[in-house]
């Protein structure tokens, strides 16, 4: 028998507190009558044996002490089905597009199950998102979690649009799919993520929550375990390989905080919880693939680092559970350039298991050590340039110097709609690369700069010299 508690005794912020219940169990699910007959819906948060906390997903706003609470003895479940793809639905998975409600063929625990460590695969598949800074320098592999650690003003949404529209399995189109997660964003951000998701045609294949900035806090803790739970479902039961795209966890991480002030918990670093390690590791952790199951789940996770402070908590907490991160760079978007995307501080930690002969092509690993070789010492030689002058440089410092600037321009920078395959990336990694002489590319092998570089060295705009470059330092020498 479902018992009926009117025993409020304290509200304070999204959390609600009730005296002497029968016995309740974490997380388990709550409705609260108002007196006007309006129903409520809620989550118990803590418990014991004289009080429970719950937190209320529709805020607290005119519940008072003649308020009814009923725990209803089971947790939060989403209903899932294939028809979810092509929906826009709340962080609380109602529909928001005016659809009917979602027939389930199966109610998810959006807790999810703990994916058991024996079972896991090793991610080796390369999944091509379009963009040539991530699949060149830091390649995303199938069942891996790469984060985007952002700032405020940066164009990380953009980023996330553009991968959730171009992102597949080379081989595998047709079962791929994408989760698409949005915590605390605008009404402005909402439109601006589903007109680009019907325009492009991307929402056929993709399953979009939308947590408002002005939703409920609370409501924005359940919106990645609702999105991750459906991704399992499309993952490990239809045989899909799923995208699971959140934007933004910095938000999250907030609503963690908001939430702990109401319960007078004792603050950790910078006010936020002191499990908020816990919390981030038990949704980056929902990623992944299973021995014996055909699908996989691929986590890209952004987040923005408040005053662009990589040792913020939320960056700095999420990078140790992670395998890498993608850094987009103020510096860049200031000279114009999209995606800002920059390859020094980031990195892909599965990057060598998703790439190579037979996956994306022989070259591309030494390939990608030395354009980030030749960028890193470019980069370091501007800010020589800037106490000694250019003048001061040796001919090959400056051809570095001109290497840095050709890279922004035509490796990184591209249009939000150009969807480059890794051959035409890494082919032009090899146009870069013939701005040097072929002796310079020491980061490659003999047999691999013969294949791809040529017989003869190039000048810097690329094109073919008629002699050797040593003989044009001698012609040179011999003119003065």
């Amino acid at each position: 028998m479902i018992k009926e508690y009117k025993t409020i005794s304290k509200i304070a912020g999204p959390l609600v507190f009730v005296k002497k219940t029968h016995p309740v169990g974490y997380s388990e699910l709550v409705t609260i009558k108002l007196p006007d007959g309006t129903i409520k819906q809620g989550q118990v948060l803590d418990t014991s044996e004289d009080l429970v906390v719950v937190q209320v997903f529709e805020g607290t706003s005119r519940i008072d002490r003649n308020s009814w609470v009923k725990f209803l003895g089971e947790t939060i479940k989403i209903p899932v089905s294939e028809s979810m793809l092509g929906r826009i639905l709340t962080g609380a998975g109602k529909p928001r597009d005016n659809g009917p409600e979602i027939v389930a063929k199966k109610r998810m625990d959006v807790v999810g199950a703990a994916i058991n460590p024996y079972t896991r695969r090793s991610p080796e598949d390369f999944i091509q998102t379009g963009i040539s800074t991530i699949d060149a320098a830091n390649t995303l592999v199938r069942g891996q979690k790469l984060p985007i650690f952002s700032g405020s003003g940066l164009p990380h949404n953009e980023i996330a649009l553009q991968i959730a529209r171009q992102a597949k399995v080379p081989g595998q189109e047709g079962k791929f799919a994408v989760v698409f997660a949005a915590m605390g964003i605008t009404s402005e951000e909402a439109n601006y993520f589903v007109k680009d998701f019907e325009e492009t045609g991307a929402l056929q294949r993709a399953v979009v929550f939308l947590n408002l900035a002005d939703d409920p806090a609370v409501e924005r803790l359940i919106t990645p375990k609702m999105a991750l739970s459906t991704a399992e479902y499309l993952a490990f039961e239809k045989e899909m390989h799923v995208l699971v795209i959140m934007t933004d966890l910095t938000n999250y991480c907030e609503s963690l905080r908001e939430v702990g002030a109401a319960r007078e918990e004792i603050p950790g670093r910078r006010g936020y919880p002191g499990y908020m390690y816990t919390d981030l590791a038990s949704i980056y952790e929902r990623a992944g693939m299973i021995e014996g199951k055909k699908g996989s789940i691929t986590q890209i996770p952004i987040l923005t680092m408040i005053g662009d402070d990589i040792t913020h908590p939320v960056p700095d907490l999420t990078g140790y559970i992670t395998e890498g991160q993608i850094v987009l760079s103020r510096e860049l978007h200031r000279k114009g350039l999209y995606p800002p995307n920059n390859i020094l501080p980031s990195l892909s930690r599965l990057m060598n298991k998703g790439i190579g002969d037979g996956k994306t092509r022989d070259d591309h690993k030494q390939l990608s050590d030395q354009l980030y070789a030749f960028y890193a010492e470019g980069c370091d030689l501007r800010g020589l340039v800037a106490i000694v002058g250019e003048e001061a440089l040796s001919d090959r410092d400056k051809k570095l110097l001109n290497f840095a600037d050709e890279f922004e321009q035509r490796f990184v920078k591209q249009d939000s709609t150009e969807n480059r395959s890794i051959t035409q990336t890494l082919d032009l990694g090899w146009e870069l690369l013939r701005m040097l002489p072929k002796k310079d590319l020491t980061r490659i092998s003999p047999k691999l700069r013969d294949k791809y570089y040529g017989e003869n060295d190039f000048d810097l705009k690329g094109k073919k010299t008629n002699m050797p470059l040593e003989s044009e330092e001698e012609n040179r020498k011999k003119r003065k």
